[in-house]
């Protein structure tokens, strides 16, 4: 008997029993699903991360007032840095502009803080407005829908000019003449120059809805560039071979601008993408394993599944059995008629597991959180589905086989 005889048989027997099949697929297909959901999930996360990496400039790095990798460990990490590290200054920064020798370009941001938003009788609360020099748009790759960014000579003169969000444009201004219309940012009018391409949203956050104006003018506006409004900077190579040396000369150059002895901390922290991607790595390294091998638990209860009913099956074709032992079928025939029909279970409940996955990762990513569907999980899946359906089928097939076809015939 061929095996495509064989895999017909296996649909055949699979298709006489629709409900036991049904419901015999059922831990297969929750397995499955659970695990490639999982793996989607992560994979858009680490996907998410890395577009991000590449938006901001795979080559840039942010001085921060703390090391967010030190100072936020703990309690007494956290009081100690507070203590010890000063705010970042727009003296530090036209210090590591004057003195930097291979950075490109370095960008001042600050905190955003939250206002409310006001345009005629519309308002809306609780908006994220944040300050940046004019660098910023190029070292940060922003990304304009229609309009400008601001400029250096606006920063200077600390205009009241902002660049916003699709989703602010959205709410407030009216379609094709949002340009040059005026918002009230905290009481204050500011002219808009600029939209931003619309970016959706990631954890359900939205992405659209922040106002970003000049550095002078938010500092002279909201307060001074400290706590709530802290500054930092973001700087780019001028040759990517050279990056990490870049990156220790601005921490030269912060710890000589405030004297810093050789045995003393950093009163600061830099952080670069490769750090962002290990701590990536790490956070989601146990995760991914146990996300992974929770689920498969799923599977094994599945292939136990299987595994009763394909003796079932034996039992119940008892006399099938022996008859086709009569006609001359080999005890491999047998073998292999049972282990098929177990693979062809499990390949059936990996397939709508898959489907089932991609339906669910469809609906998380339109809400909450976007996920990437790989081939690779797919294939795996479908894989460990087959090779569980095997190890499944190996018992029953061999009990089948080893049937006396006399003693079967007998059987009623």
């Amino acid at each position: 008997m061929t095996l495509i005889e064989t895999f017909i048989l296996a649909l055949k027997a699979v298709w006489t029993h629709k409900l036991r099949s049904a419901l015999t697929l059922l831990g297969m297909i929750i397995g499955v699903m659970a695990v490639v959901v999982v793996v989607s999930l992560i994979e858009g996360f680490n996907v998410y991360v890395d577009e991000k990496i590449v938006g901001i400039g795979s080559k840039s790095f942010t001085v921060f007032r703390f090391d967010v990798f030190k100072d936020f460990k703990d309690t007494d990490a956290l009081m100690a840095a507070q203590r010890r590290n000063k705010n970042l200054s727009l003296g530090d920064f036209e210090y590591l502009r004057a003195h930097s020798m291979l950075t490109a370009d370095l960008g001042a941001k600050a905190t955003p803080t939250t206002s409310q938003i006001k345009r005629g009788m519309q308002t809306l609360e609780d908006v994220p407005v944040d300050g940046a020099t004019a660098n910023i748009a190029d070292i940060e790759n922003a990304q304009v829908e229609d309009g400008r960014y601001f400029t250096e000579s606006e920063n200077n003169n600390t205009a009241r000019v902002a660049y916003i969000g699709a989703g602010i444009a959205e709410k407030l201004l009216p379609p094709g003449a949002a340009l040059g219309a005026e918002l009230m940012i905290a009481g204050i009018p500011f002219r808009v120059i600029g939209i931003a391409v619309a970016k959706g949203a990631v954890f359900g956050m939205p992405q659209d809805t922040f106002i970003t104006i000049p550095l002078k003018t938010y500092a002279r506006n909201f307060g001074p560039l400290i706590r709530q409004r802290a500054l930092y900077f973001v700087g780019t190579a001028k040759v990517d071979a050279q990056f990490a040396d870049a990156v220790e000369e601005v921490r030269f150059l912060m710890r000589t601008r405030r004297g810093l002895a050789a045995s003393e901390k950093d009163t600061f922290g830099i952080l670069t993408p490769d750090a962002i991607t290990g701590l990536r790595d790490r956070i989601f390294g146990p995760i991914f394993i146990v996300a992974i091998a929770v689920p498969s638990i799923a599977l094994i209860v599945g292939g136990i599944v299987i595994m009763n009913i394909m003796l079932v099956s034996v039992t119940e074709r008892t006399k099938e059995i022996g008859i086709r032992r009569a006609l001359g079928a080999r005890r491999k025939d047998i073998l292999k008629q049972f282990l098929v029909e177990a693979i062809v279970l499990s390949m059936l409940g990996g397939a709508i597991g898959v489907f089932g996955a991609w339906g669910t990762g469809q609906v998380v990513t339109a809400l909450v959180f976007p996920t990437y569907l790989s081939i690779a999980a797919i294939v795996a899946a479908v894989s460990s589905s087959s090779v569980v359906g095997l190890l499944s089928g190996i018992f029953p097939a061999w009990k089948a086989a080893r049937l006396n076809p006399i003693e079967a015939l007998r059987m009623e």
